[in-house]
């Protein structure tokens, strides 16, 4: 079992749809037996206790690295790129959709 960073657009075009997207995503990585890091919800977070864009990077990749693959949807975003170039840094697999993320159910 793998914790599974999820990376993908959060503020290009519509947030709620690109949050749903990340959490059906997560829901996906789950049922392949994995685990997931969903950085999308700290949206909420954000409505309630907005913080400079900086500091949700900063907060995210201290919790990348905690896990041990990445997974990078579709979609054009600085953020997602940015965190792929740390998950290479870190030397951690990266995944570039859904059907990559092995299957521990099988």
């Amino acid at each position: 079992m793998a914790l599974i960073y999820i990376a993908s657009p959060y503020s290009k075009g519509d947030v709620c749809e690109n949050v749903r997207y990340a959490c059906l995503s997560g829901d996906a990585i789950v049922a392949k037996g994995h685990q997931v890091f969903i950085p999308h919800l700290y949206h909420l977070w954000h409505i309630i206790s907005p913080k400079p864009y900086e500091e949700w990077l900063r907060i995210s990749r201290v919790w990348m690295s905690y896990c041990d693959a990445l997974l990078k949807l579709g979609g054009e975003s600085v953020g997602a790129d940015l965190e792929v170039a740390e998950a290479k840094r870190l030397c951690m697999p990266i995944y570039y959709s859904l059907e990559d993320v092995p299957d521990l159910t099988k």
